[in-house]
């Protein structure tokens, strides 16, 4: 299951985030994910959940945070919730690549029995209205 988490800039997405992931952590049976870019916010996760920087990894595109998601799937089985701040600035902020990402994403998330949300900085209006994801707007 895919889910954007959208809105304009500053409407506190990050904060939700940040409390998604910190309660995800308390309940799940696996690991808890949590991308960004930039090591913003390593004061404010739990200890519990991974943290990974992007620029450490050099991702830029939706083919590369594909893969990096892929990959980390395929490498860690117990992944249950990837949570993925900034998804425009790691990716880019073109529409239709984000709706054929999220098509992508919507079979690893199956596959990988594995939940998945993208922070997206963009109004409902702003995106594809086919975009296979649930969308919450903040």
């Amino acid at each position: 299951m895919v889910t954007l988490l959208i809105g304009k800039k500053g409407s506190g997405k990050t904060k939700r985030l940040i409390e998604e992931a910190n309660a995800t952590v308390k309940t799940s049976n696996g690991n808890v994910v949590v991308i960004e870019k930039g090591a913003k916010l390593t004061y404010d996760l739990t200890y519990k959940a991974r943290l990974v920087d992007a620029d450490a990894f050099k991702i830029k595109g939706y083919d590369a945070l594909y893969g990096f998601l892929g990959g980390m799937c395929a490498g860690n089985y117990d992944i249950t919730d990837i949570f993925v701040d900034s998804t425009f600035k790691i990716a880019g902020d073109n529409k239709d690549e984000l709706k054929k990402f999220v098509d992508k994403l919507n079979e690893l998330s199956a596959e990988a029995n594995t939940a998945v949300t993208l922070l997206i900085s963009a109004s409902k209006d702003e995106l594809p209205t086919d975009i296979n994801a649930t969308l919450e707007e903040l």
